[in-house]
């Protein structure tokens, strides 16, 4: 076999933080600040320019002549103002082929800050050490930022290895870069693992069919009953994030209606925001770490279909029909977009690709409510969120509720009920007609 066979071209984004002056974070805040002007440009001018003499001439000039007219708007790199505009149109074709809304206006408040380098050659990338590289950043000069993988630079960069681009990234820790990289693999053989069934839950975040559930290490749930929404700090980080909270309130207590923030609010809603956000951070390497873990140890992972937006979707009611148990369903809710089962899906479809393996999807309805030993749905057996105790008279097998659950999703995919997305019901209503063996 040829080595271009055997080989297959890999694309994917690597994130470091970077380590910025006060200077510099006061430039990449300009420069974010232009990009999303510039982003509103462009939709003004779209949606003002006849559909007949729209093109990208027309803008790219209007591009180039408010850079030069309006001083703030210069702060924004030439390559980057550039791709501001290519990626504008992009979103205007994703629309038309119904992959996505139509653009609109990027608020401040609620906007992504961002500024994207286009050009991988212009970073210049460096290794100083073991835990610091160094990267060019037009107008801003040679930064520090946090190596944590090993990228392809220097002698290992060539036309198959390399890195193409980056976009600088503000989130509620700092300033972040996004490697955009570019590499040549070798094309993985068929994992030859076993296969496992896995049931997402609050309690017990992923319940195996095998056995090996993977926990958090920390309960979800205080003492008094309720979920734990900040389980990923420490005692002294949930003593200061309550302190935070506190002085928040109380300072918000003082602003008049109609008036704007005071500077010491926005603050102490920033100090909230980097806590929250080191907290998801935590969460986030908890998934990578463990859905690693599984895609390197089984060669089938079977999940069920769950329509998250569904689950989550409040029980308030309306004021005609009211909602029952309101405050116990919103508790829930928080829970479950905690723990981001989407995010632990897409881990889980990616890394099983890199290591030969393979992930499929059965339909959820009846796997918490199936007895997985004896095959049959009885009334009441679910006694609890974490209990499962069947009640048929020849059965009565009881155990945890969310390993029943992972039990019944491998059984499904063996007899075959698996959703293929391109036609997905016909499959399903074809493997419905098969009764399982255990319940015959």
């Amino acid at each position: 076999m040829s080595t271009e066979s055997a080989c297959e071209k890999r694309q994917f984004g690597h994130r470091a933080r970077l380590a910025l002056t006060p200077a510099q974070v006061r430039l990449m805040n300009g420069q974010a600040h232009a990009a999303r002007a510039t982003w509103n440009l462009l939709h003004d001018l779209w949606t003002m320019t006849p559909k007949c003499q729209r093109s990208l001439v027309r803008m790219d000039a209007a591009i180039r002549q408010a850079r030069n007219d309006v001083d703030w708007l210069g702060a924004l790199p030439a390559q980057a103002a550039q791709a501001v505009l290519k990626t504008y149109l992009q979103a205007w074709k994703n629309c038309w082929e119904g992959r996505a809304d139509a653009p609109d206006f990027k608020a401040r408040f609620r906007t992504v800050m961002s500024v994207d380098i286009p050009q991988g050659r212009d970073l210049n990338i460096t290794r100083v050490h073991r835990r610091w590289g160094m990267v060019n950043i037009p107008k801003a000069g040679r930064v520090r930022f946090r190596w944590t993988k090993d990228l392809p630079v220097g002698k290992r960069a060539n036309k198959e290895n390399r890195i193409t681009g980056a976009r600088l990234v503000k989130d509620d820790l700092g300033w972040h870069i996004a490697f955009r990289v570019q590499t040549l693999e070798a094309v993985p053989e068929p994992h030859t693992g076993p296969e496992v069934g896995i049931d997402a839950g609050v309690n017990l975040p992923l319940a195996l069919s095998d056995e090996n559930h993977q926990d958090h290490g920390h309960p979800a749930r205080l003492p008094n009953g309720k979920a734990d929404r900040d389980k990923w700090l420490n005692a002294d980080e949930k003593a200061k994030l309550l302190r935070l909270e506190r002085r928040a309130a109380h300072r918000k207590s003082f602003r008049k209606p109609g008036h704007k923030t005071s500077n010491r609010l926005h603050r102490t809603y920033d100090q909230i925001k980097s806590l929250r956000a080191t907290a998801k951070r935590r969460a986030t390497d908890w998934q990578h770490q463990t859905t690693t873990d599984i895609a390197r140890r089984y060669g089938t992972v079977v999940v069920e279909q769950l329509n998250i937006d569904n689950m989550v979707r409040s029980a308030r009611g309306t004021i005609e029909e009211p909602g029952k148990n309101v405050a116990q369903k919103s508790g829930l809710n928080r829970s479950i977009a905690q723990e981001a089962w989407g995010r632990t899906v897409t881990m889980l479809t990616y890394k099983l690709a890199r290591n030969g393996g393979a992930l499929h999807k059965v339909p959820a309805p009846g796997t918490s409510q199936r007895c997985s030993a004896c095959g049959f749905t009885t009334p009441g057996s679910r006694e609890s969120q974490a209990v499962f105790a069947c009640k048929n008279e020849g059965c009565g097998w009881s155990g945890n509720a969310d390993w029943n659950a992972a039990r019944n999703i491998l059984h499904l995919y063996r007899m075959g009920h698996t959703l293929i997305p391109a036609a997905g019901r016909a499959v399903v209503r074809r493997a419905r007609r098969v009764k399982p063996a255990t319940a015959r």
